[in-house]
Parts: structure tokens; C-alpha cells; sequence
């Protein structure tokens, strides 16, 4: 949940072999999430059945779909539980949906009809971004503070967030930490900070925090927003100045190879250009089978326009 200036280019397309997180066959290319005005949205899960969920950041609402269904509806109503923007959103393996609650620095978890189960609330002026599972913890990214929260998980328990890693655990000092996810085996993280234009491997173990090295990419940076990691091959949304593009931005999902230690990274090739630039604002994004959706959050000219969107990423698989 921000728009950040960075300098990149290059557009190709690199096809992996990846398992599908759900099956069917023809699906829409774009999903309408709402048609409320000013209802911009900020993140997206899709799990393995094709169920998608989708939040929104002006108003706490969750919207639930079917990825062969074109259009979303509400799931948890704005403003539920006192959360008025909500970032990220994520399944768990017993089917619980974790929402983070951005202005209030709460986790949230409903079970799979919508029903609160339970809330874990951290301290004033916390604004809980994305989180990420590993087997026995929950780790979320704390843009107003520049935390990293930690909640152990005990079977179907939840503990409470408690501060893993402040803001002087990273060099430089956190500014807007967002996009982060677990590295296979849980041994790891990785973490953005979109103030630095910064990524950072965390070893979970030692909770050593050690700049991303990276290799090749155009503009030598790599700061993104949501991101999702299949093995070694990490996928962010990317933001850069480009005049020629709506509002002066240019938006891109950029495709990494990680090393086998998850501490550098190279440079593969950027996805097409987002139609619309910073009218659109593309800010998160989730594998489905064998391609990638990202929300168009419009957070850039916000109110923005509706209808709100997903759609399918160009240009990269």
C-alpha cells in the first residue's frame, strides 16, 4: 500500500512449469471486485480450490469470488469490526481468512463463512501491510512502524503479534516496510522496505537481517509491493517513472531467480506495463494455475474510478 519512485525498464516474458492452484479452463481475464465508488483495493489471495478474496483499502470490506466467475462480491462489509482499510489477505491451511486491518494494526481471522474468530491487535499507530505463513508462526509487516510482528501458531491457535524485529534491526533504518514472504522450509524472510528501495533476506533462526544482492536487473533496484515466491523464483509489484504512462508511472510485475541461500537475487524480465499506469496502480498479486492476477487498486488517483478490477498480469507467467 504505497506508491513509491524507482527507476526501471525492460518487459520479456519467461513461462515456468508451475503446479495449478486451481483447475477449469476458460477464465476471465478481468474481475470486477465493486462498483462503489471510491472503494480502492490493496490485496488478493487465491487458494487452491479458486477462491478468490480481495480487500478493500478505503473501506475494510473483503470481497470473495470464483476465479471463472468475472465478478467478486462482499464477503465481510465495510467497516466490520471497527477496521475501516484493509491490506493484506491470506488463507490459512485450516481455511481461515487472515485479514490485515491497516489503520487499526489488528489481524483479523473469519473463519469460511465470514464469521469473526478472533482479533490480534498490536500498538497505536501500527499499519499491519501483508503477512506471511510459515509452519509455526504468522510474520506481518508493520508500514507505521517499521516492525516485523510475529504470532506463533500451535495447531488451529493463534498467539498474540508480538514485536519480532524493530526498525533499527535493518540498515538503514526501516522507512515503509510492506511486501514479505516465507522462503520454502520457513528458515527464511523476505522483506521490502519501499522507503529504501530496499529488499532484505531475514533468517528466521538468528533474525540477522542482510540486504538482497541484485544481479542484472535494468535499473538495479527491487522494492516491491505485494509479492508471491514459488521455489527460487520471486515475483513483486514494481513501480517506476515512466512519462509516457497515465500519471507518470509505469507498474510491472518483476521476476528474480534467487540464489539457494535466498540472499541475491537476478534480474529474469518485467511483465508488460500495467494499462493505465498510476490510474490503475496494480499493488498485490496471486498465482492462478498458470498465470498471475494483480489488483488494480487505483490508490495513485484515488478515489479512483469505478468499477475496481483485477486482472490478469501481461506478459509473464
Amino acid at each position: 500500500m504505497r506508491i513509491t519512485l524507482v527507476i526501471a525498464l525492460a518487459a520479456a516474458l519467461i513461462a515456468p512449469t508451475l503446479p495449478a492452484a486451481a483447475t477449469g479452463s476458460a477464465r476471465p481475464t478481468t474481475y470486477v471486485v465493486s462498483r462503489t465508488p471510491g472503494e480502492t483495493l490493496e490485496g488478493i489471495s487465491v487458494s487452491p480450490d479458486g477462491t478468490m478474496y480481495v480487500t478493500g483499502s478505503a473501506s475494510g470490506a473483503v470481497y470473495r469470488g470464483r476465479v471463472n466467475d468475472p465478478q467478486l462480491r462482499p464477503f465481510i462489509p465495510a467497516n466490520a469490526d471497527g477496521r475501516g482499510q484493509a491490506a493484506g489477505v491470506h488463507v490459512d491451511r485450516w481455511g481461515r481468512v487472515f485479514v490485515a486491518g491497516y489503520d487499526t494494526g489488528t489481524l483479523y481471522v473469519y473463519d469460511r463463512s465470514g464469521r469473526l474468530l478472533l482479533t490480534r491487535p498490536t500498538v497505536a499507530g501500527a499499519n499491519l501491510n501483508d503477512f506471511t505463513f510459515t509452519d509455526n508462526a504468522v510474520y506481518a509487516t508493520d508500514s507505521g512502524t517499521g516492525r516485523v510482528w510475529r504470532a506463533a501458531l500451535a495447531g488451529t491457535s493463534v498467539g498474540p503479534l508480538r514485536e519480532w524485529l524493530g526498525p533499527d534491526s535493518f540498515t538503514p533504518r526501516a522507512g515503509f516496510l510492506n511486501g514479505i514472504v516465507a522462503t520454502p522450509g520457513g528458515r527464511g524472510l523476505i522483506v521490502t522496505d519501499q522507503d529504501t528501495n530496499l529488499t532484505f533476506h531475514v533468517d528466521i533462526g538468528t533474525r540477522t537481517v542482510t540486504p538482497l544482492t541484485l544481479i542484472g536487473a535494468p535499473d538495479g533496484l527491487f522494492s516491491a509491493d505485494g509479492m508471491v515466491l514459488e521455489g527460487h523464483r520471486l515475483y513483486g509489484v514494481y513501480n517506476f517513472p515512466d512519462a509516457s504512462q497515465p500519471g507518470g508511472f509505469a507498474y510491472v510485475t518483476r521476476l528474480l531467480q534467487m540464489s539457494n541461500d535466498f540472499r541475491t537475487a537476478t534480474w529474469l524480465a518485467d511483465s508488460a506495463k500495467a494499462a493505465g499506469g498510476n490510474d490503475a496502480t496494480p499493488t498485490t498479486i496471486a498465482r492462478d494455475c498458470h498465470r498471475l492476477l494483480w489488483v488494480n487498486s487505483q490508490l495513485g488517483n484515488a478515489p479512483g474510478t469505478p468499477p475496481y478490477t483485477v486482472t490478469q498480469v501481461p506478459g509473464l507467467r
